[in-house]
């Protein structure tokens, strides 16, 4: 029969091996942020469980005790029988509670800890990309600029911010700093691009200048661009943490 599971690509990350302690509540975690953040799209098909435990570093039975939970929390549906598998389920609200969730367990100390790092990584791979870039890169990097999320899809712009970094850093051509920057994403990606829902255009000619910039083979603007745009989502984010945490107070 045909592997119909999704390919890894971009969400490699998601499946990653876990530390040792708490290993079912990790795989569910892992798991449960990554269909709600938008990360696993709607309706794909998770990979097996035996595949799902090499991938984790896990026992078949722990991750079939995580899917167990995550069916109860309605963020997947398991169907029998040919063709059948596990799920994605997204959430109605398109993930928008978990991210909250999420950010008031952040303190501000460790969000500016991570957005010095998401900016020098950021920063460094749209200057590598600006040296290294051949016309299809750019190409492809001003398509990803280019998109719009459709209105009625929440999780689009996730998705799409997402994918757009991701292929900066894979156009950057460095292993290492790909792998960084998908880390990044799963720890504190979704949260910015959540924050930053309103700013659509802006978020979009900020885009389009690092694109430019990496055009023009300009290493300096492409990393000045992309360090003022991840700073830019964070200033938000920081004002989400404190709007969020005033309101549960009162």
């Amino acid at each position: 029969m045909a592997d119909r599971s999704m390919p890894l690509g971009p969400y490699a990350a998601v499946f990653a091996p876990l530390p040792a302690a708490g290993r079912a509540e990790a795989v569910r975690r892992r798991l449960g942020e990554a269909i709600a953040l938008g990360l696993l799209p709607d309706g794909s098909m998770l990979p097996p469980e035996s595949d799902l435990a090499d991938r984790f570093g896990v026992a078949t039975v722990t991750v079939r005790e995580a899917l167990g939970t995550l069916r109860d929390d309605d963020l997947i549906v398991t169907r029998r029988g040919r063709g059948g598998g596990s799920f994605v389920k997204a959430p109605r609200d398109g993930g928008r509670a978990a991210l909250l969730a999420r950010l008031t367990r952040v303190g501000l100390g460790e969000l500016r800890d991570l957005a010095d790092h998401y900016c020098a990584v950021s920063g460094h791979c749209a200057a590598l990309a600006a040296e290294r870039a051949d016309p299809d890169d750019v190409a492809r990097l001003r398509r990803l600029a280019a998109l719009r999320p459709e209105p009625d899809e929440p999780s689009g712009i996730p998705r799409q911010e997402g994918t757009f970094h991701l292929e900066l850093a894979a156009t950057a051509q460095s292993a290492r700093l790909t792998r960084e920057e998908m880390v990044l994403q799963r720890e504190i990606g979704p949260v910015l691009w959540l924050a930053d829902a309103e700013a659509g255009a802006a978020r979009h000619r900020e885009h389009e200048a690092v694109v430019e910039a990496v055009a023009l083979g300009d290493p300096s603007a492409a990393r000045a661009g992309a360090e003022d745009h991840v700073s830019r989502l964070f200033d938000a984010v920081k004002a989400l943490h404190r709007d969020t945490r005033s309101r549960r107070s009162t």
